[in-house]
């Protein structure tokens, strides 16, 4: 019996209020995007390259114009862009692009 108390109090104790910590979420980077028009006959891999290795960011179909965000890339980054046609025959670039809300691009 005492131990069904000691159980019934100790689950007791454990449903009683707790203290709650409310903070404000960190500042989110601008968002970088870039505005793709792929004129070719076949789809393209677009990468953003920002001095480390190649981050994918989407499949672009062909004869397209999509927006494309750059999730973890901050606004005012130099970067290169690549294209790279899905069936390997081609892979066209543009360096030296400073990243903002909205990077226009064509290719080719």
């Amino acid at each position: 019996m005492r131990v069904v108390a000691a159980a019934m109090l100790l689950f007791a104790v454990g449903c009683g209020p707790r203290q709650v910590e409310v903070r404000t979420a960190p500042a989110q980077s601008s968002e970088v995007a870039i505005h793709l028009t792929n004129n070719l006959s076949k789809a393209v891999n677009v990468y953003v390259n920002t001095g480390g290795s190649d981050l994918f960011v989407r499949q672009v179909g062909a004869n397209t114009t999509e927006h494309l965000q750059v999730p973890g890339v901050s606004a005012g980054s130099n970067a290169t862009l690549k294209a790279t046609v899905v069936d390997g025959s081609g892979t066209y670039s543009k360096a030296g692009v400073t990243l903002t809300d909205m990077v226009t691009w064509r290719v080719p």
